[in-house]
């Protein structure tokens, strides 16, 4: 039986930029950071060479998020990973309190957003309790999409 999701792994360009957003932008905290290679490491993902640098970032609560960068083999850019409807896992949602303070915040350091905060529709989307969703959708600096949600009374 799975029991949760233990964490989210990110494979990144640039290691210091991505920890500079998680960590002062949202507001993760860096846990643990190790340097990863051998046989045991090829075996699991599949290449030949491997050597990484994985910094694992936590939140109070949750899976937590690997940042993983590697120094070989050396990894590609694909294209329309960055549009929501492309094939395969395209975002991470952190479920936030005061969604517009969140969003102001971000903005201030020259998050891109892509659009204003919206509410789920009430005829499409429901939950327990009464509750309605609000969410918006932003980049961190290499284009990976992220979601902050909000679930409030209404």
């Amino acid at each position: 039986m799975i029991k949760q999701i233990d964490h989210v792994n990110i494979v990144v360009h640039d290691l210091e930029v991505m920890l500079t957003f998680y960590e002062q932008a949202l507001g993760l905290k860096r846990a643990k950071e190790v340097t990863i290679s051998g046989d045991w490491v090829e075996a699991v993902v599949g290449l030949k060479g491997v050597k990484a640098e994985v910094v694992y970032l936590e939140l109070a609560s949750g899976p937590r998020i690997e940042l993983i960068h590697y120094l070989s083999p050396s990894g590609m850019t694909v294209k329309g990973l960055d549009i929501p409807n492309t094939f395969g896992m395209r975002h991470i949602a952190f479920r936030v309190s005061e969604i517009d303070r969140w969003v102001g915040k971000l903005k201030k350091k020259g998050i891109r957003f892509f659009g204003a905060v919206r509410q789920a529709s009430k005829k499409q989307v429901r939950y327990s309790g009464g509750l309605r969703k609000r969410l918006v959708y932003f980049y961190d600096p290499e284009g990976n999409i992220l979601e902050l949600c909000e679930y409030v009374q209404g």
